[in-house]
């Protein structure tokens, strides 16, 4: 089976193998090492002045920021289920909480956000999805993060990169705190969460909020290459196997350049043979499709031709389709998709095969690599 859902994603094989060796403590000269070489791989991903690990999904790295970063007034943005849901943690902890809502294809506009803050002094947090993964899209976060910054310096910009890092270089100077998770384009199980955090961040955590998620704490520990309660040590170590076969494979440029091509090319290649994408906006992370047969594609891509796509969630159930363009996947496996769902279409009635989705495809990949050359 395929896996091309946008999280959990595959785990490599050889990422596998690393994570299936003996359990290691985490109190040990050993561990620590690993966890160094870690940290330093993930410095240069994040671009940030810290970065921290937890044993969390991804949402515990949005309870943490919220927590930690929000001291009166959230404002959430919330285009999607992971947007509401930086609502729903503000409101849990007895932050006040103010909501921008759209519909979930559409990006908020940074006006609309310049407004928010202007009209609300108590705001002193802002939190946004940079790829939104219920409907898709990409919120234009840097952009938002500066007009912010230029009006209260002081405002913490909450930035949800779980389907972003990896994905994008993201341009972090306004942004001060960015989220990660490791079943999305790190190739890893579910279970570890990684924020970046910038020094003004550092500096409004202070000595942080909560238990468990009190990030001075982890800081602290962090920086001592150990971690404040027990370590996700079999995520760890195959984080660092992740980080450093992208390394040997190019380097994150590579891996971002391979990543923008796969996204382009299957978008080309779907609104081809006359499907439509989502979000107004679209992520690279992944590929959302709006159908009226999108169940009976998922099925039939799953039984018939074995590969797992995604679903929507709640009013979008039944009628998008979303296929990852995250981590490390293989150019015939994504063609194989396109065709698939290509032939599936042929058997709905809705067109005649003749295999343009594959073309079209491999011409938008493979168009940045050709260049003429004497023979």
């Amino acid at each position: 089976m395929l896996l091309f859902t946008p999280g959990p994603t595959p785990v490599p094989q050889n990422v596998r193998n690393a994570m299936s060796d003996e359990t290691m403590h985490h109190r040990t000269p050993e561990f620590e090492a690993i966890f160094k070489k870690a940290r330093k791989h993930l410095f240069k991903l994040f671009n940030t002045d810290e970065v921290i690990m937890i044993a969390s999904s991804g949402t515990g790295a949005m309870e943490a920021a919220v927590v930690n970063l929000c001291k009166n007034t959230l404002l959430n943005i919330n285009s999607g289920k992971f947007g509401e849901r930086f609502g729903k943690i503000a409101k849990a902890h007895g932050l006040k909480n103010v909501e921008i809502k759209n519909e979930w294809d559409t990006p908020v506009s940074v006006e609309d956000i310049v407004a928010a803050v202007k009209a609300n002094n108590d705001i002193d947090a802002i939190a946004v999805q940079i790829s939104e993964s219920a409907g898709g899209l990409r919120h234009p976060v840097e952009e938002i993060a500066e007009a912010v910054k230029k009006i209260n310096p002081n405002i913490m910009i909450i930035a949800d990169g779980i389907t972003a890092v990896g994905v994008e270089r993201i341009d972090v100077t306004n942004i001060d705190a960015i989220l990660a998770g490791s079943q999305k384009a790190l190739m890893l199980p579910p279970g570890l969460a990684i924020i970046g955090l910038s020094n003004t961040a550092i500096e409004k955590i202070g000595e942080g909020e909560g238990y468990y998620f009190n990030l001075a704490t982890e800081i602290k520990k962090q920086r001592q290459n150990t971690t404040a309660y027990t370590a996700a040590t079999t995520l760890i170590i195959g984080l660092l196997e992740v980080l450093e076969t992208i390394e040997k494979q190019g380097g994150f440029g590579v891996l971002y350049c391979n990543t923008a091509r796969r996204a382009k090319a299957t978008r080309a290649a779907l609104e081809a043979i006359g499907l439509y994408s989502y979000p107004k906006v679209p992520a690279l992370s992944m590929t959302t499709i709006d159908d009226k047969d999108a169940s009976k594609i998922r099925s039939a891509l799953k039984e018939e031709y074995g590969v797992n796509v995604a679903g929507g969630q709640d009013h979008l159930k039944g009628k998008i389709f979303r296929i990852n363009q995250m981590g490390l996947i293989e150019t015939y496996e994504s063609v194989w998709v396109v065709n698939a769902i290509e032939l599936i279409l042929h058997r709905l009635g809705r067109l005649e095969y003749a295999g343009i989705a594959s073309k079209v495809y491999n011409e938008v990949y493979f168009k940045t690599a050709l260049t003429k050359k004497e023979i």
